[in-house]
C-alpha cells in the first residue's frame, strides 16, 4: 500500500502553461531531478518553500498542483499511537 494518496499534478499544470521542467528549474532554482520526482509522483515529501516557488513560477495555487488520487477517500489524522 502506498504511504500516501496524494496526486501531484505538476505535469498537467506545466503542459497548460507550455513550460518545461528545465524552464521551471531556471525560474525556481530547484534542480530538474527534484522537479522530475515531483512530476512523476515519486516524491515522498515537498517543502512549503518548494511548493511556494513552484506556485509563483507557474502562477497557480497549491490546490492546482496537489490533490487526492482518483478513488481515494481522505484519511483521518494519525492516531497518537501511530
Amino acid at each position: 500500500m502506498p504511504a500516501h494518496n496524494i496526486d501531484i499534478r505538476l505535469a498537467s499544470v506545466l503542459e497548460r502553461r507550455g513550460m518545461t521542467l528545465a524552464e521551471l528549474s531556471r525560474r525556481t532554482g530547484i534542480a530538474v531531478v527534484n522537479l522530475s520526482q515531483l512530476k512523476n509522483n515519486h516524491a515522498k515529501a515537498v517543502r512549503f518553500t518548494t511548493l511556494s516557488a513552484i506556485c509563483a513560477a507557474l502562477e497557480c495555487e497549491p490546490g492546482e498542483l496537489l490533490g487526492l488520487q482518483a478513488g481515494s477517500a481522505p484519511t483521518g489524522a494519525p492516531s497518537a499511537t501511530s
